[in-house]
C-alpha cells in the first residue's frame, strides 16, 4: 500500500507515532520527528524500568510460556534431566553406599526454580514455533548439557564479534528471540523490540528483583554498587538499568572504594582500576557520596553481606549517623537458591572430618558463577575438592580434570589409595546443573573405583 507523501507529512506533523505498514502486528513505532525540547526532556526523564515495562507490554513479548505445549516440554525435561540415582540418594537421607563408594549428597543442590522455569520457557517456545527460526542472545544458563540440548533442538546461539558485540544482524523478520535466564540488557531488549520478531523472556525473577532494586537507587539519587563480575552476563544486564554504578567483585575492591570515600586518593589510579566496571562519565569524587547496594544473584552471600556492612560503616563514618538513611540503601537481593546451596555445602564441609570425606565433588558449568562459589567453601576450609563440568572430566586413568578456584583448568590424580580402602565422598551441584549430570559423574566414579580394586 502506498501512502501519498502529502498525507504522510500531515500525519507526521500531528503525531509522534504512526503505524508502519508491515510492522509487527501493526504496532505503532515512535518516529521522534518534530519533537519539541520539552518533549525530548520528558522522554529523557522516563526511567529505564518504565522503558523495560513498556517493552514487556507489547503483544510480541512473551514471558509466561505457552500452555498448549507445556506438557510436552515437561516430559522432555524429565527425560533429559531427572536421575533415579539422585532421587534414591535423597530418599535414603542423602547417603548411599555402592560398589565401595560412600556418597554424601548436600541437602540442597542442583536446579533451582528459576533455572527450571527458564528451560521450560525455552523448550515451550521451540515447540510453539516449529516453523520459525529461533535465536538466543546468550547461553540460556551456564551448563553445557542444557545448551547442547538447545542446539540439538535447532536453537541458534547468536555469536559474538571480535570486539565483544553480538551479531544481532543475523536475526530476520518473523524470527523468534529468546532472552536467557541471566536477562538481557535494556539496549538489547530495545533493539529486538523495534524488529519484526517475537521475544520470549526467560529471565529469572530473582534477576528482575535486582533490576527493581537498582531502579529504586536511581529514584533516590544513589550510585548503585553492584557486588558482581562486571563482564558476567547478568551484571551487564543489571548495569544497563542503572544510571550511575560501580561493580566490585570482592571485598578487596569494596575496601578500596571505602578507603577512597574516607580518605580520598589518586583519582587516576581509581579510574584505571575500575575502568571497565563503572558507568560512563563516572566521577568517584562526586558519585560515591550516596550509595545503594545490589548484587549479582550468584555471588557468595556472606561476602555480599560483609560488603554491605562495610559500606554502611563507611557512610556513617564519612557523613554521620544522622545522614545514613539518605546516604545508603540496601535491599536483600541474594537469591534464596544460591544461599541454600551454599549453606548445604558449608554443612558438608564442617562435617567433612567426622564423615571421613576424602573429597567433595562440585558438578556444574565451569563458567557458572554460583557453582564456582560452591567450590570456594570447601577449598577455603582446606577440604580436598574438585569442580567438574561433565562426567568425562573423570578419566579412566584415575585422573580428574577440574577448574580450580583461580579459574585454571588442571588435571591431577583423582582417587588416592582406592585399591586399599573404600572411597568416601561428598557431592553437590550448582543451581544450573541437572541431576542427570550428577548421576553420570557418580557412575563414572563407581566404575573407576571398581576397576582400581580389581588391580589389587
Amino acid at each position: 500500500m502506498k501512502i501519498p507523501i502529502t498525507a504522510l507529512i500531515a500525519l507526521l506533523q500531528t503525531s509522534n507515532a504512526f503505524v508502519v505498514p508491515g510492522s509487527r502486528n501493526g504496532r505503532a513505532f515512535s518516529t521522534k520527528v518534530g519533537m519539541s525540547t520539552t518533549e525530548k526532556a520528558d522522554e529523557a526523564k522516563i526511567s529505564k524500568k518504565k522503558k523495560r515495562i513498556d517493552i514487556m507490554k507489547n503483544e510480541g513479548f512473551f514471558r509466561n510460556g505457552f500452555k498448549e505445549v507445556r506438557e510436552d516440554a515437561e516430559q522432555t525435561m524429565n527425560q533429559q534431566f531427572k536421575s533415579e540415582l539422585v532421587d534414591s540418594l535423597r530418599a535414603e537421607e542423602f547417603k548411599m553406599e555402592r560398589d565401595g563408594v560412600t556418597v554424601y549428597l548436600a541437602k540442597d543442590y542442583g536446579f533451582c526454580w528459576g533455572v527450571e522455569r527458564s528451560i521450560a520457557l525455552a523448550y515451550e517456545a521451540v515447540n510453539h514455533y516449529p516453523d520459525r527460526k529461533v535465536y538466543i542472545t546468550n547461553e540460556l544458563i551456564h551448563n553445557p548439557e542444557v545448551n547442547d540440548n538447545l542446539s540439538a533442538m535447532k536453537v541458534n546461539f547468536i555469536e559474538k564479534k571480535e570486539d565483544g558485540s553480538k551479531k544481532f544482524e543475523v536475526v530476520q523478520d518473523n524470527d523468534v528471540v529468546l532472552l536467557p535466564a541471566f536477562g538481557a540488557s535494556l539496549e538489547e531488549m530495545q533493539y529486538f523490540d523495534e524488529k519484526n520478531v517475537d521475544i520470549v523472556d526467560t529471565t529469572c525473577p530473582w534477576v528482575s528483583k535486582v533490576w527493581n532494586t537498582v531502579d529504586k537507587h536511581q529514584q533516590n539519587g544513589l550510585t548503585s554498587v553492584i557486588h558482581g563480575k562486571y563482564a558476567h552476563e547478568e551484571t551487564i544486564a543489571t548495569t544497563s538499568f542503572c544510571e550511575d554504578f560501580i561493580c566490585v567483585k570482592n571485598m578487596d575492591e569494596a575496601e578500596y572504594v571505602s578507603n577512597y570515600i574516607l580518605n580520598g586518593g589518586d583519582k587516576e589510579e581509581f579510574m584505571k582500576k575500575f575502568e571497565k566496571a563503572v558507568s560512563e562519565g563516572f566521577d568517584p569524587d562526586i558519585m560515591l557520596s550516596k550509595l545503594g547496594l545490589a548484587n549479582q544473584t550468584t555471588m557468595y552471600k556472606k561476602e555480599t553481606r560483609a560488603i554491605g556492612k562495610l559500606l554502611q560503616r563507611t557512610m556513617m563514618e564519612k557523613f554521620g549517623p544522622a545522614e545514613l538513611n539518605e546516604r545508603y540503601m540496601e535491599f536483600d537481593t541474594i537469591c534464596d537458591a544460591t544461599q541454600e546451596r551454599q549453606d548445604a555445602v558449608s554443612e558438608l564441609t564442617v562435617n567433612a572430618e567426622s564423615l571421613g570425606l576424602d573429597f567433595i565433588l562440585v558438578v556444574g558449568g565451569w563458567d557458572s558463577s554460583n557453582t564456582a562459589h560452591l567450590l570456594e567453601i570447601p577449598h577455603m576450609a582446606g577440604v580436598r575438592s574438585f569442580h567438574i563440568n561433565r562426567a568425562d572430566c573423570i578419566g579412566a586413568d584415575n585422573t580428574i580434570t577440574h577448574r580450580s578456584v583461580e579459574g585454571e583448568i588442571v588435571t591431577e590424580k583423582f582417587l588416592i589409595d582406592a585399591d586399599k580402602k573404600d572411597v568416601v565422598m561428598g557431592v553437590t551441584s550448582g543451581a544450573s546443573t541437572p541431576d542427570a549430570a550428577v548421576q553420570e559423574a557418580l557412575s563414572q566414579i563407581f566404575v573407576l573405583n571398581a576397576v582400581l580394586k580389581t588391580k589389587q
